[in-house]
């Protein structure tokens, strides 16, 4: 069931009421029972039986947590975090990694000359298994840390794990934020309803308007990038880049907007990142709840930074290379990942030169941060190819045509007009995040500077917009995640 369907529809509205409709005391056990449908529906139930997967991870790590809680013996706290965490991303590597591995180990043996007889498997990839186990794993994490308690209400739990605005693609919650809210008793209120309709609003708007209109170029020309010149190719990619922005923040926009009127408030995933300066800063703006899970579940532990240069170096580039595999078992996300990494490497490397240079030639402010912006934007869609092309050998490829053959023919689609209103959409986009990040307007009223008579109509238009240029019921891309 996706945000953007007709039947998600229907499911909010029924899910709303019934939420602030039953007592109190049922409302975690109808939040759960709504969450599970809500998973189960997924292409009309032909693949409900994953919803023991999540039943798994939730018995394993629900289980682990309270054995943790109620010992204080060293070696048997480990015990049980070992077996959360073998439980846990073993479930992850069956389902989405086994036949990548075992492909590549295949490669491996057969180019050494070796029988290799490990049979691919035909499995089905959970969805959004990469985001609830990390939610799951990083609750028993923090119960092991003693950052959080443990839930000893095994309903609860269950929902938090299956709370269904976030279960397929984030935020990936932590437990002392997220599990609390559950339990807290929420009136209905008009406000946070207006807010929340606002922010899904605005979310379906980047998915079926933007997202999914750029969709139809963007497949059409990286399905066969053989038959299209460079500056095709370039084009778009540009429009990958707003594709997969718009696809991943509105869903992230409509989760966080189902929430709120269900009185939870989901952490941000989206700041603005193409207005980055930097590496590190767009990775402080893009995916945040991703961004904040490695870094503390994976960075802190590996030293951080308080170990020597060639150790910070070598766990930066295992964290930006983890995020790549985690977006996906294909080694053009490992390069993605990869390439993440040597930005940020290099771009701190430099920083200190590069601020030199910018003092020494007093160019002004407002000039040398367009031109940061730019420059990190331009890396950003570099690293895209990788990520959007369906091999290494077309990403290579792409990469090579734009960097020979930009002057050749431009083809903007089976319908130019279709193209245009694509990009029309993009620059109204550009335009509106740029007055966010310099605070001139908020499109969900809260300390809004644009008053009430133009905000009214600008709503009405974007419903509009969806419903004439919307292409409606297509998967979120981090579903596949």
């Amino acid at each position: 069931m996706f945000f953007n369907s007709v039947e998600f529809f229907y499911f909010f509205v029924i899910t709303t009421a019934l939420y602030f409709a039953v007592p109190f005391r049922y409302r975690w056990l109808m939040l759960l029972v709504t969450g599970c449908f809500f998973y189960m529906f997924w292409k009309s139930f032909g693949f409900w039986y994953y919803i023991f997967v999540i039943g798994a991870e939730t018995f394993i790590n629900y289980g682990c947590a309270l054995g943790i809680a109620r010992t204080e013996n060293v070696k048997t706290r480990k015990y049980y975090l070992a077996a959360a965490a073998v439980g846990t991303i073993g479930m992850l590597f069956f389902f989405k990694y086994y036949n990548f591995v075992n492909e590549s180990f295949r490669a491996v043996f057969g180019y050494l000359g070796f029988a290799y007889d490990l049979p691919h498997l035909s499995i089905e990839l959970p969805l959004g298994i990469s985001f609830h186990s990390f939610q799951t794993l990083g609750y028993t994490i923090d119960v092991y840390r003693r950052k959080s308690k443990p839930e000893t209400h095994a309903g609860y739990f269950s929902l938090y794990t299956v709370f269904y605005p976030q279960l397929i693609a984030g935020p990936i919650e932590r437990a002392n934020h997220l599990l609390g809210q559950l339990r807290q008793k929420n009136a209905f209120d008009v406000e946070r309803l207006s807010a929340g309709l606002k922010m899904m609003l605005w979310g379906l708007f980047k998915k079926a308007v933007i997202a999914d209109r750029l969709s139809v170029f963007v497949n059409l020309i990286y399905g066969d990038p053989g038959n299209y010149s460079g500056a095709t190719l370039l084009l778009a990619t540009y429009c990958y880049a707003f594709q997969i922005y718009c696809d991943f923040s509105g869903y992230s926009d409509m989760a966080i907007g189902a929430a709120k009127i269900l009185g939870v408030d989901l952490m941000q995933n989206f700041r603005l990142p193409y207005l980055a300066k930097s590496i590190p800063e767009f990775w402080s703006r893009w995916h945040i709840s991703l961004t904040t899970w490695f870094k503390d579940y994976l960075y802190i532990p590996l030293g951080g930074n308080r170990v020597s240069v060639s150790r910070w170096t070598f766990n930066i580039m295992v964290v930006f290379l983890v995020s790549g595999l985690w977006h996906g078992a294909n080694w053009t996300f490992v390069i993605w990942g990869g390439l993440h990494g040597l930005y940020y490497l290099g771009g701190r490397a430099t920083a200190s030169v590069r601020e030199t240079i910018w003092k020494a030639l007093a160019v002004p402010a407002a000039m040398s941060n367009a031109f940061k912006v730019a420059v990190t934007f331009h890396l950003v869609l570099l690293s895209w190819v990788f990520f959007r092309a369906n091999s290494l050998s077309d990403a290579l490829y792409i990469i090579g045509r734009i960097g020979s053959d930009l002057t050749g023919r431009l083809y903007t689609g089976p319908s130019q007009l279709q193209t245009a209103i694509s990009l029309a959409f993009v620059l109204l986009l550009v335009l509106v995040q740029v007055l966010q990040e310099k605070g001139r307007i908020s499109l969900y009223g809260s300390g809004s500077r644009v008053p009430a008579y133009l905000r009214a109509p600008a709503y009405v238009l974007m419903v509009f917009a969806i419903l004439i240029f919307g292409v409606s019921n297509n998967a979120f891309i981090y579903f596949q995640f």
